[in-house]
């Protein structure tokens, strides 16, 4: 029977990656890499760089696909969620068909951890419901942005008696200005924090976790502050065409 390896490679660091991941990847030997479009795509090139640092043979092989583009859908956001997962189970199903033999293992690297903030899961249960392939998948965890986050400012996630929440921008959009006490947010495109500038909130802020081009802020959640993480993110994202981002919006003791 076909395996999938659904491998989680951490937030951008290569020596984020666990014993478990090494081995992981040694065990498979068709890598199926998604090509977002970007200019300069250092997701790509890291998922490459993985590759070849931690493979001990050249019996693997790459296969390159471009990557569904997610776009915007009149019914709505949920909606819009649905189609793109749609086009990429096609995908999927079809290089799994065509590029996978019966037998062989192959590998999805998942950015961070393939069971938070990915679809990759969803998607390969997808293509086995639709029952045209059938093949067995695993997942290796792997290391979060979040988990990058609160060890590079060198703060504990959780405090002691108090729940954590993780979530979206879209979804903090919709807390109330006092309700936010100890909540990550991931990947906001909108700078969502500036809603809750001057409530007494200290921010712990980070993009592109673990690579060099690793940008950290930290402090009170004022105007000057807002500024000037608006204003670094976006001239990275001008720069590089992309950006992953997250924080954490926390009430101090």
């Amino acid at each position: 029977m076909k395996q999938i390896l659904l491998i989680g490679i951490g937030a951008g660091d290569p020596e984020q990656i666990t014993v478990q991941a090494i081995n992981a990847l040694n065990r498979a030997r068709v890598f199926f890499l998604l090509d977002k479009g970007y200019a300069d795509d250092d997701l790509l090139r890291l998922r490459t760089d993985i590759c070849q640092r931690y493979i001990r043979n050249d019996e693997y092989r790459l296969v390159q696909v471009r990557d569904p583009q997610r776009e915007d859908d009149p019914q709505g956001y949920a909606r819009g969620i649905e189609h793109w997962h749609e086009q990429r189970a096609v995908l999927f199903e079809r290089l799994i068909a065509d590029e996978l033999q019966e037998g062989e293992v192959g590998a999805f690297l998942v950015w961070g951890d393939p069971a938070l903030y990915d679809s990759t899961i969803r998607i390969l249960d997808q293509v086995l419901e639709s029952g045209r392939e059938v093949f067995e998948y695993q997942v290796i965890p792997g290391i979060t942005s979040v988990q990058a986050l609160v060890a590079r400012h060198r703060i504990p996630l959780n405090r002691i008696g108090e729940p954590i929440r993780i979530t979206t921008g879209r979804r903090l959009a919709d807390m109330a200005r006092d309700e936010p006490e100890n909540v990550v947010v991931m990947l906001d495109a909108h700078c969502t924090f500036e809603r809750f500038v001057d409530q007494g909130l200290d921010i712990y802020w980070g993009a592109y976790l673990g690579t060099p081009d690793e940008m950290v802020l930290s402090g009170r959640l004022d105007e000057s502050l807002c500024a000037q993480i608006k204003r670094l993110r976006h001239e990275a994202r001008s720069r590089k065409g992309w950006i992953m981002d997250t924080y954490l919006l926390r009430k101090p003791l």
